[in-house]
């Protein structure tokens, strides 16, 4: 399987709360909510194609607790995320949990990248990470994220956590896909492309 990575961020980077003020108060965040003023159709569009491509989904444990805590209590039929969210196989990276409560659930105990490595050689199409910002981050960094879908908002907290806060090595992209939305939002795909390359200047004659 394909492992597929997918972030809403603000222009400064921050990943924590874009869903409700009260979505992730920790280390005193009181931020949130910073995505929703900027949804529209096309963003639902877009982000429920993505899910379409998913035969899993990869979580880490407190992403996973409030993922399962939220989706099985969503009852709008027309809720173009819930159904597909709540019977999709659920893989959470943890060692601290022995079983999950939203099912179908597999706990993945022990080293993350062997696990996960593990997982995404088996068939598939792709195994969606949501969230779990640390979990992405790493396997990025392990080279085990092959596509990076980023939602980025207008707007900038000026805090709380940010997606690529402790990258532990340099990691290039390939951007495959855009679009904006119009209320603004980035659409951005990317494809991994190995390490980021570096180069000198040499002055602006070398690009035209």
């Amino acid at each position: 399987m394909r492992i597929a990575l997918t972030e809403f961020v603000t222009l400064d980077g921050v990943s924590q709360g874009p869903g409700s003020p009260t979505e992730d108060t920790s280390d005193a965040f009181t931020r949130g909510g910073w995505l929703v003023p900027h949804l529209d159709e096309l963003f639902v569009r877009r982000t429920s194609d993505w899910l379409d491509l998913a035969d899993g989904l990869l979580l880490g444990r407190r992403t996973y607790e409030a993922f399962a805590r939220d989706w099985p209590q969503i009852t709008d039929p027309d809720d173009p995320y819930t159904a597909r969210m709540n019977v999709l196989p659920k893989y959470v990276v943890t060692n601290t949990l022995t079983e999950g409560s939203w099912h179908p659930t597999t706990v993945l105990r022990g080293d993350p990248i062997q696990t996960v490595g593990e997982l995404k050689a088996r068939p598939g199409r792709e195994l969606q990470i949501h969230g779990s910002a640390r979990l992405g981050n790493a396997l990025l960094a392990a080279g085990l994220v092959d596509t990076l879908r980023l939602v980025v908002a207008p707007a900038v907290t000026g805090s709380g956590r940010r997606l690529f806060d402790q990258p532990s090595r340099p990691v290039g992209l390939r951007l495959v896909r855009h679009e904006v939305t119009a209320k603004g939002l980035l659409l951005l795909q990317y494809e991994a492309a190995g390490a980021a390359p570096t180069a000198e200047y040499e002055g602006v004659t070398a690009f035209v």
